[in-house]
């Protein structure tokens, strides 16, 4: 059995289990508006925080790139096509708030908190209707696995291996 083909089997082990408690179509789709907008929130409030001294030489390189980077450690471990269509959603994640930051229209760290509360809200909602707790509860780690669960799906339809 080759590599790809363990780790693959892995991710869908991940994905079998987090489904579990996403077969709701309305918590799935509360889910596909929700986990980015909590991803999106939580890099937000981390580049919020400024960059320490030792990443001041590094441009665009703040704590959401840490997370990011340690994420991606995760990622590579399940399946590596997955993790790179992380870095790229993740790249453009961070692309997009640090835009957001440079408008200087609304503090980054007010809307991050406002997003991260409401979704969170609505991820709630979405596992009230489904009748099931949030995978989260069993695992932290399947926090890491909401966002790849939705790139996987799309793959899926796409008819990309991972």
């Amino acid at each position: 059995m080759t590599t790809a083909t363990v780790q693959r089997r892995k991710a869908d082990q991940w994905f079998e289990a987090y489904g579990v408690s996403h077969q709701n179509p309305v918590n799935k789709l509360i889910h596909w508006i929700c986990v980015p907008a909590i991803v999106m929130s939580i890099l937000g409030l981390l580049a919020s925080f400024g960059r320490p001294l030792w990443m001041q030489s590094l441009p665009y390189f703040n704590w959401a790139t840490l997370v990011v980077l340690a994420a991606m450690v995760f990622y590579v471990r399940l399946s590596w096509p997955l993790a790179m269509g992380m870095f790229l959603c993740s790249s453009l994640a961070l692309a997009g708030i640090h835009a957001f930051d440079a408008m200087s229209i609304f503090s980054l760290r007010t809307a991050s908190i406002i997003v991260f509360v409401v979704a969170w809200i609505g991820q709630f909602i979405g596992h009230k209707i489904e009748g099931k707790k949030p995978s989260f509860f069993e695992d932290l780690q399947f926090l890491l696995i909401g966002p790849i669960w939705l790139l996987a799906f799309l793959y899926r339809k796409w008819g990309v291996r991972y």
